[in-house]
């Protein structure tokens, strides 16, 4: 993870001096532990969770949200501030500070959108069939959610036959027993080669 962290500082700035790195995939695929892990080898890289820019009545009509919130100000230079939703409320709370770091991740179903792709440095996928991820988030969330699981499916599936991020990936990543092995992806592979991270021990290089 620490070769991954390296190489995306010296990626050339992407949105203001923000280098923005995307990590997509389907829901329940593992974006969140990923990225948790990557920021921790980035010495505490910020996080947006797209889960926090959406909301119930918009799965994924959040683009113009993120635009204004997020890639703007950081065009500018400047701290964005966005207001992240509270799923049990069903309502959006006060606004929240994201600085303008050098490495700023994107974490969500959609982080690879068209509307986004020009102001990412790279894009990271979560490479799990979609019927596996969902039946870990599924498994996860428990039956109490599982009317809003058949309606994320549904609106997931309209959303990357419409907009699919996977062909646009500079690498895929795949969740191993003990770490994760990453691969080329369709647009590159930023010199990795099947660089394997263990949770537990140094990278086991190629």
């Amino acid at each position: 993870m620490h070769q991954l962290a390296s190489r995306l500082r010296r990626l050339p700035p992407s949105c203001g001096p923000v280098r923005l790195i995307g990590v997509d995939g389907h829901a329940g695929s593992g974006k969140s532990t990923l990225a948790k892990r990557l920021a921790e080898a980035l010495g505490g890289a910020p996080v947006l969770r797209l889960d926090d820019i959406a909301g119930h009545d918009e799965l994924f009509a959040w683009t113009g949200r993120l635009l204004t919130q997020v890639v703007e100000p950081f065009g500018r230079g400047e701290t964005a501030y966005y207001a992240p939703y509270d799923w049990r409320a069903r309502r959006f709370g006060p606004p929240r500070p994201l600085p303008a770091a050098p490495v700023v991740l994107v974490e969500g179903v959609g982080a690879g959108r068209r509307a986004l792709r020009p102001f990412l440095a790279c894009l990271l996928w979560m490479d799990l069939p979609p019927e596996e991820a969902w039946a870990r988030g599924r498994s996860r969330d428990g039956e109490e959610q599982r009317e809003f699981w058949d309606e994320w499916v549904a609106a997931e599936i309209r959303h990357f036959a419409d907009d699919p991020s996977r062909p646009h990936a500079a690498l895929l990543v795949r969740q191993l027993r003990r770490g994760y092995e990453m691969l080329p992806g369709p647009v590159g592979d930023l010199g990795l080669h099947q660089d394997v991270t263990h949770r537990d021990g140094p990278p086991a290089m190629w």
